[in-house]
């Protein structure tokens, strides 16, 4: 790399994330006032945890996100199935369209979207409605894991399965979900991740008592920003970090282990070690 691309890469870096490291820093800052250091302290962090408001918000967040989340794991991974083990189909061009259409629709356009449905419908807006909307976008990307998941296996071991005896349901227990499992942890994080973090979305389709994490601050920082802001700031990086590393681990592990035991596991599958006369 020349001296100029490291440059501008420490530059773009620096850009992107020293406004994060300032708010770390000055989530531990003494002062009350953000702009002034005061020396270093976890006052702000013992005053948010006795912020009622701030900590029920945060349980809102994560049912919503624990909710939304496994709906989304369900609903993605029988997505990625049809698209990637029934070929081509009648209406696949707009199934694949519904199904990735969230993931590039601007958030605005789908939770007002949402809000016309709910009202709609007359279904009154609160949790179940953000769970609902959290669950829609996220599909798609729990689809997009787990069908590059299933482009990389091999077809094999499911057929030598069925060649031993096993039917479709056992093959798909057996072998299939198995060799799914680390990208279904992967796309289950990644939408536990976009529905703790959205506050566009929550903003349409939210109600009465149904007030999340991100709803909370971003009403608070209207206000004016406190160190205690900064604190739930800095807790809410450290979660979302955390998710998508062990998503980022979840991921690089069904790759480079999808071939351990397969042999074994078609065979457990099939219920006896060799192929039928």
């Amino acid at each position: 790399m020349s001296g100029t691309n490291r440059i501008a890469l420490i530059l773009g870096l620096g850009f992107l994330y020293a406004p994060i490291l300032v708010l770390v820093a000055y989530s531990f800052n003494a002062s009350a006032l953000v702009t002034v250091w005061g020396g270093f302290s976890t006052r702000w962090y013992g005053v948010l945890l006795a912020d009622r408001p701030l900590i029920e918000a945060a349980w809102v967040s994560l049912r919503v996100a624990l909710l939304a989340s496994l709906i989304a794991t369900i609903l993605g991974t029988l997505a990625a199935l049809a698209l990637e083990r029934h070929g081509r189909f009648a209406g696949r061009g707009l199934f694949t369209g519904l199904v990735y259409a969230p993931m590039v629709m601007p958030e605005v356009i789908t939770g007002l979207s949402l809000l016309l449905l709910f009202v709609g419908i007359g279904l009154d807006r609160g949790i179940a409605t953000i769970v609902v909307a959290h669950a829609t976008f996220g599909t798609g990307f729990v689809a997009v894991v787990a069908a590059a998941r299933l482009r990389g296996l091999d077809r094999a071991l499911e057929e030598a399965a069925a060649d031993l005896g096993a039917g479709p349901a056992r093959v798909f227990w057996s072998i299939t979900l198995p060799l799914l499992a680390p990208a279904l942890g992967a796309g289950f994080l990644l939408a536990f991740t976009l529905s703790l973090d959205d506050l566009v979305i929550a903003s349409f389709v939210s109600g009465p008592g149904s007030t999340t994490l991100p709803m909370r601050l971003y009403s608070q920082v209207r206000l004016g920003v406190n160190p205690e802001i900064n604190a739930a700031s800095t807790l809410l990086i450290g979660a979302v970090s955390l998710l998508v590393l062990t998503a980022s681990w979840l991921t690089g592990r069904g790759t480079g282990e999808g071939g351990k035991d397969d042999g074994k596991e078609a065979g457990k599958a099939g219920g006896t070690g060799h192929a039928p006369a």
